[in-house]
């Protein structure tokens, strides 16, 4: 049984389509980097595997059941998307961190909090900071960390190190690493070749919303 499956998927989008006729199997555990040319229909391929929007036509199955039996707050318990541009509400870091423990109504963890700052080379300070007072690196480690809070079973990250230097982009990596060796299924959108191959197993390219390849990675 497929993990994650694409069943003949398109999706369009003011009468433009976006991706056309996808089949996909994705296995528990896969590492898929996703490449393919600006506009070539990467980011809406993640953002049907994370329920944000429904294809116009096919299916998507996870773990044996249909996108369209779950509800949506299963799929978003199980499955974490971090965008390219990062999103955070409220005032503070804290109200973001927390909010992932108040929608399972459980008391937040500030060992495991407090954890995944220091994972991220980053103190717990951070918490009192107001968001409006982040750079765009800082903004996007506290999604990322928002994100994996509750260990995903599938991770989605599209471009999420593309506004941090060098060697943030390096911490980003090293923790996503980890969550996979922990079990967790990576789907990763990247435009750098380098980083597509570092640590995927698989590469999917998309061309003008089709599949051009999926091929296993050979080290």
């Amino acid at each position: 049984m497929s993990f994650l499956e694409f069943q003949n998927v398109s999706y369009t989008s003011d009468n433009n389509v976006i991706l056309k006729d996808i089949s996909l199997n994705v296995a528990s555990g896969d590492f898929v980097s996703i490449v393919g040319p600006s506009g070539s229909g990467k980011s809406t391929l993640l953002r049907l595997c994370g329920d944000l929007i429904s294809p116009t036509l096919g299916d998507i199955i996870f773990e044996g059941k249909n996108y369209r039996d779950y509800k949506a707050v299963d799929l978003r318990k199980n499955i974490a998307y971090c965008f390219q541009t990062p999103y955070l509400f409220g005032d503070t870091v804290m109200e973001n961190i927390e909010f992932p423990y108040y929608v399972r109504n459980i008391k937040p963890d500030i060992t495991r909090i407090k954890s995944l700052f220091s994972m991220f080379d980053m103190s717990d300070d951070y918490l009192k900071r107001d968001v409006k007072n982040l750079s765009g690196g800082e903004k996007q480690r506290i999604a990322l960390m928002r994100s994996i809070l509750f260990r995903p079973k599938i991770l989605l990250l599209d471009e999420v190190t593309s506004a941090l230097d060098t060697d943030n982009t390096l911490i980003v990596e090293k923790v996503i690493a980890s969550l996979h060796a922990e079990g967790a299924t990576v789907l990763w959108v990247t435009h750098n070749p380098e980083q597509s191959r570092k640590y995927a197993n698989k590469i999917l390219t998309i061309h003008a919303g089709k599949i051009e390849s999926f091929e296993e990675v050979v080290i």
